[in-house]
């Protein structure tokens, strides 16, 4: 499984930027796609999430503001950020789920997109 994150860049507070992912490969059983961040000096953190079957979620930071949305047919996985804060700059990556078992998963990560927000 390949993902290839893009649409980062520089935007002010306020604005709204729109993160794509494309999946490939072996992508058939993948169950589940979502989006973490990583600010300097911080944690990797989950903002949203989506499974094969539509169910979505966020963190409650981004919730009324960052829509996560899926394409089966293109297998593109999209995150639209609106209302963005300075806070929001971070390294963006997509992320899919494998699943191995009931409650086991296994990951695969995409490269980073810086998304900056200017005050």
């Amino acid at each position: 499984v390949q993902l290839q994150a893009s649409g980062g860049g520089l935007v002010q507070a306020g604005g709204s930027l729109t993160l794509s992912c494309a999946a490939t490969g072996r992508i058939w059983s993948l169950n589940a796609y979502g989006w973490h961040r990583q600010a300097p000096g911080k944690q990797r953190e989950l903002v949203a999430a989506i499974t094969t079957g539509g169910v979505k979620d966020y963190a409650d930071f981004v919730k009324g503001r960052f829509t996560i949305s899926r394409d089966s047919y293109r297998n593109m996985v999209y995150l639209r950020m609106d209302s963005l804060k300075p806070e929001d700059t971070a390294v963006y990556y997509c992320h899919a789920d494998w699943p191995l078992g009931v409650t086991e998963i296994d990951r695969y990560w995409g490269q980073g997109t810086q998304v900056t927000v200017s005050s």
